[in-house]
């Protein structure tokens, strides 16, 4: 990795430690982390609290930690509740999603207030499902470290067999239409009605920018444009022959029951946005992503932890070893049961199709 070739790396397998017992379904997101904490996007959630609190979903026992010390992975909602990340310290509004987890570190960073509460030195960690776009930056003060491979499709609910046939495959085209249409489209004399997770969703703003909608058409409900919005990969909103945008990766890991269930009840199944390629392959509880899908240049993504560059940088006066050792494990993907990236395939994620870091944000 470009950023951090520069860290002296304690070792991934050195600093990933083995437990007495390894829950394969992670266990409360919310303790009040000795060490590291990271925050906001849900689509990193489930894995990331795996490899936070030890997991034995990969075929082995693993446990990510820095210089003997583990992290805390806060989990993305509900939203508007309170979290304390570190011994001692504030209380504060729960970052919800990609945006919110970026700008809790910026808060953290600066000692700008987050919510009418001072959180310096209390994020270490941003999950983020999107890259920076325009914010980029060669003299960045963040740094986006590539965490795996993801991709971003819809779950619906269907009505009957024929609406089923229809919900099934949405183009990139149809997707564009419903999404920025004044009103329900229909299909093939099926009404489709269109969702979307809350503003500040990296998987909204993804999605809307993989089908060219910059601004969502009255067909969306209003609600589903504020903060307040449905939650991100939260499928149970999901009325008859509506659907929402959805983390393939959440999908998979749901379905492989390494995650907490919110695909809801029975007849909510996820189409592909790419019709003739499935999100993934397998049945049952056996689910793995399917390579062509996540290699598309659309609705394929790759997703980052985000922390402050100068942290990670061995050059820098605020140098931390412990935290570039903790980044260099968490965004590693080898194949072996004992590593992250065997965690992280089995939460739906492939390796990310970079692993060069992007510094982004000239002023925080």
């Amino acid at each position: 990795m470009k950023a951090l070739r520069k860290i002296a790396v304690l070792g991934v397998t050195a600093g990933l430690m083995a437990t007495g017992v390894l829950m394969t379904t992670p266990a409360s997101a919310d303790p009040v982390s000795s060490g590291f904490a990271a925050v906001g996007s849900d689509t990193l959630d489930a894995s990331m609290n795996a490899l936070a609190n030890g997991t034995t979903a990969s075929g082995a026992s693993v446990r990510v930690a820095a210089a003997g010390s583990y992290f805390g992975s806060f989990d993305a909602f509900p939203t508007g509740s309170k979290i304390q990340t570190k011994p001692f310290g504030a209380y504060f509004v729960r970052p919800s999603g990609s945006g919110q987890g970026r700008d809790a570190l910026r808060a953290s960073i600066t000692g700008n207030l987050w919510n009418g509460v001072s959180i310096s030195g209390q994020v270490d960690i941003a999950r983020s499902s999107s890259g920076p776009g325009g914010n980029a930056n060669a003299n960045g003060l963040l740094a986006y470290v590539p965490y795996a491979r993801d991709a971003v499709s819809y779950a619906y609910k269907a009505q009957d067999a024929a609406a089923a046939a229809v919900l099934a495959e949405l183009s990139q085209a149809q997707l564009n239409s419903i999404y920025s249409a004044a009103a329900p489209t229909v299909i093939s004399g099926i009404t489709i009605n269109p969702r979307l997770p809350q503003s500040g969703s990296g998987t909204r703003s993804f999605f809307l920018g993989a089908i060219g909608v910059t601004t969502p058409g009255a067909a969306v409900p209003a609600a589903d444009n504020t903060a307040n919005g449905p939650a991100e990969n939260d499928a149970t909103v999901l009325g008859t022959n509506e659907i929402i945008p959805f983390s393939v990766a959440n999908w998979v890991a749901q379905s492989n029951n390494v995650a907490p269930n919110t695909i809801g009840s029975t007849g909510v199944l996820l189409g592909s946005s790419i019709p003739g390629t499935a999100p993934f392959t397998g049945s049952g509880s056996s689910l793995v992503p399917n390579a062509p899908f996540y290699a598309n240049t659309t609705f394929g993504r790759d997703t980052y932890l985000i922390v402050e560059y100068a942290r990670i940088n061995s050059a820098s006066a605020t140098y931390d070893a412990n935290l570039a050792s903790l980044v260099t494990q968490l965004t590693s993907y080898g194949t072996l049961p004992s590593t992250p990236g065997a965690v992280k395939t089995k939460f739906g994620f492939r390796a990310p199709s970079s692993t060069t870091v992007i510094r982004a944000y000239a002023t925080l």
